[in-house]
């Protein structure tokens, strides 16, 4: 009846926590009823709202923006694994020259609004005279912010593998770089890359943030596009599909995730079970070759 971290509910507590399940599905249930009602009474549902959509300039303009939505997450991803990659290397130096910075700008970037740094890329090089597109600004700010939080995650993953893994390769003589690159970054990935995908898709929702920057991402279309009087001002449709895209994107990138990290699980365990000790032979007592 016991767990490693807690007690396993007796009989009492599963009953009650199926009837707390139960009462919360019905009043999510409830309120999303609630919402469709409003939406339904202030008119939202009316056909002036949708009617827009149908023409292929609107979806033009949202496949556009969708567009520049993934060009700015792609890049900002590249860019801030790279970003993790180099700082969580930094964290992890045994040199202090090397160590003390990085552990500097990882905390400073983690602790900085992600808004801030967009503003600072964007009106920075504008104070300074020099005039940039919207786009860069938006992908620094995912960068700085982002590769600070994945470099985290890189540190507690790498850490997270036994002791014995590393302390067995340098006995046989390897050195760190070996170590890190043979022994410990195989073994983090799988358990790193939940917490990856996941950071690559909040960095995803992010990019909406570029709309205060004018550039004309997803969100920036979608705001367009609902404020337009002759059809009504539809910003609820016109919210509502971008929503859509958005959790179609997001919960594609996860269902990436899970299916990745299972086929290297069962890539992990098909090199156990086929793997055999070499055989010993009579004469030398030594394993064949």
């Amino acid at each position: 009846m016991t767990n490693v971290l807690y007690d396993l509910p007796g009989p009492k507590a599963r009953v009650r926590y199926r009837i707390i399940g139960v009462a919360s599905a019905l009043a999510i249930v409830a309120l999303l009823v609630y919402i469709v009602w409003r939406f339904n009474e202030t008119g939202q549902f009316d056909s002036i709202k949708w009617q827009q959509f149908q023409y292929s300039a609107i979806q033009e303009q949202l496949l556009d923006g969708y567009l520049t939505t993934l060009r700015a997450a792609g890049a900002a991803a590249v860019l801030a694994l790279l970003f993790g990659a180099i700082f969580a290397t930094g964290r992890l130096s045994d040199h202090a020259w090397f160590r003390a910075p990085s552990t500097f700008v990882v905390e400073l970037f983690r602790a900085i609004p992600l808004l801030i740094l967009i503003f600072f890329a964007y009106y920075g090089p504008l104070q300074l005279g020099f005039k940039i597109e919207p786009f860069w600004p938006l992908v620094v700010g995912l960068t700085l912010y982002n590769g600070s939080v994945l470099a985290e995650i890189f540190r507690a993953g790498i850490e997270a593998v036994a002791r014995g893994q590393s302390e067995a390769a340098y006995a046989l003589g390897m050195r760190k770089t070996q170590v890190m690159t043979l022994i410990l970054l195989p073994q983090a990935v799988r358990s790193m890359l939940p917490a990856i995908v996941s950071q690559i898709v909040v960095l995803l929702k992010d990019t909406a943030l570029g709309f205060i920057i004018t550039v004309p991402e997803l969100l920036f279309v979608g705001k367009q596009i609902g404020g337009r009087l002759a059809f009504g001002l539809p910003y609820v449709p016109s919210y509502l599909i971008v929503a859509a895209i958005y959790i179609a994107t997001c919960g594609l990138l996860s269902w990436f995730a899970w299916w990745l990290q299972r086929r290297m699980t069962r890539g992990g365990r098909r090199m156990k079970t086929t793997a055999r000790p070499a055989p010993v032979t009579a004469e030398t007592g030594s394993a064949a070759v």
